[in-house]
């Protein structure tokens, strides 16, 4: 009993520590899956992704929720982040619905594994699918307490859903099986999946006074459609959804306005449904061209952050004119007695990085070069004074490398929306400080 309430709290304390940052509300909940929603496998530069890391950390993170909902098991949903540039979620719902967990940290929510157990048994669900050759198991990684899932070709799916769920029913068991993406089937207890995941955490948020204002939920394959079914929330399908995801749409929410099938891929469909609902801005800092002409609508650091790494990423892929107006206006940037400690301890001033990046031009043009920040949380801890903490990823040819930032900056005065980076201090997160790793000039 002592243990139980240990981890009840643990969770309680997670799920306040995110409500605490928001400080009320979420502006804006997106539940998205993870492979060929958010994530794109047939793009190979990210560049869908990477718009969308720039607009939530610039725009959204500061006030809103980032949710994944992944088929994945923990190990492949930890495998996906290794690969691809993913930015760390508020809450992680994994195994088709049957695993929640918060923060970075991944805490589990104990109260909901409580909750699947009812007319729940693992063992004689196993039992029972051993009767059929059709059904293959996945790997050992995908098989869960609450999930046991197999491959099974399309000719033979709905015979064999059809004809287990009347045995295991004769068992005394309220399971739900899920196809989907043509080959996977998982049984899973009736109360779980996607869609009841994203209910038991809306309850949670309502309960404590605080519901997301708009939700977006975001998916292309079968196992993501319980999620457009919640009540009150906008779905977005996106352009490259499975025939089994339409056809449940056509059958089922064909008139429905909340729901679009959008024509752009995978994370570019999200956005453009942040913007088709009216949920937010959706203009992302990674189409930007010019920074000086443009303004974030709530200016805020993330935005800032997020503007100067652009700026940086650009600089070293030769994306921006040669010139020294370019350099002067990341010099104005920069307080002038601003400094920054690099990740070897050694402190520099901010205005001579910036003359260094004279000499360091183009050096990635025509390289594979991406720049991103991640987990974007500030504070103002004093008049026009801002802590600022983030990761800043690199990801290049040699690899990819990560420093943990921490920043003050100063909101300009006379220039509204303004602000100056004061110090900054990196240090390497786990082992990205490596022989091979390459010293940031920021």
């Amino acid at each position: 009993m002592r243990i139980y309430l240990q981890r009840v709290c643990i969770v309680l304390f997670a799920v306040i520590a995110i409500m605490d940052r928001l400080q009320g509300s979420a502006r804006l909940m997106i539940v998205s899956d993870l492979d060929h929603t958010m994530v794109d496998h047939h793009d190979p530069e990210n560049l869908s992704l990477l718009r969308f890391n720039a607009l939530w950390e610039g725009n959204y993170r500061h006030d809103s929720l980032l949710v994944f909902s992944t088929g994945r098991s923990p190990t492949l949903y930890k495998e996906l982040r290794k690969e691809k540039p993913m930015l760390t979620p508020d809450i992680t719902i994994m195994s088709v619905g049957t695993e929640i967990t918060y923060g970075d940290s991944m805490v589990p929510d104990d109260g909901w594994e409580t909750f699947l157990n009812q007319k729940w048994d693992r063992s004689i669900v196993v039992e029972e699918t051993a009767k059929f050759p059709q059904l293959k198991f996945q790997s050992e990684t995908e098989q869960r307490p609450h999930k046991v899932s197999f491959y099974v070709e399309k000719e033979h799916a709905q015979e064999v859903m059809k004809t287990l769920s009347a045995r295991l029913e004769k068992q005394g068991l309220d399971v739900k099986i899920i196809y989907s993406g043509g080959m996977d089937l998982d049984i899973l207890p009736q109360g779980a999946g996607k869609g009841q995941a994203l209910a038991y955490l809306l309850k949670k948020f309502k309960a404590d006074g605080k519901p997301p204002m708009n939700t977006l939920v975001c998916g292309d394959s079968g196992n993501d459609a319980e999620l457009f079914s919640i009540p009150e929330v906008h779905g977005v399908m996106v352009s490259n959804a499975q025939e089994e995801l339409l056809q449940w749409h056509a059958a089922n929410a064909k008139n429905n306005p909340n729901i679009i099938h959008a024509t752009e891929r995978c994370a570019a469909g999200i956005i453009q449904a942040i913007g088709h609902f009216g949920l937010g801005t959706n203009a992302s800092p990674r189409d930007v061209v010019d920074f000086s002409k443009c303004q974030s609508e709530n200016p805020h650091p993330g935005y800032e952050v997020v503007k100067f790494y652009m700026l940086y990423e650009r600089w070293h892929r030769a994306e921006l004119a040669k010139s020294e107006q370019h350099l002067q206006s990341m010099e104005k940037l920069c307080y002038p007695a601003g400094i920054i400690v690099h990740p070897s301890g050694e402190e520099q001033r901010l205005h001579d990085c910036v003359a260094k990046l004279g000499s360091v031009y183009g050096d990635r043009q025509g390289k594979r070069f991406r720049v991103w920040v991640d987990r974007v949380l500030s504070a103002e801890i004093g008049s026009n004074t801002w802590l600022v903490k983030f990761d800043k990823w690199e990801e290049s040819d040699e690899g990819r490398q990560c420093c943990r930032t921490t920043a003050l900056l100063n909101s300009k005065v006379e220039e509204s929306g303004g602000f100056v980076w004061v110090h900054m201090h990196q240090t390497w997160l786990d082992e990205a400080g490596g022989e091979n790793a390459r010293s940031p000039l920021f």
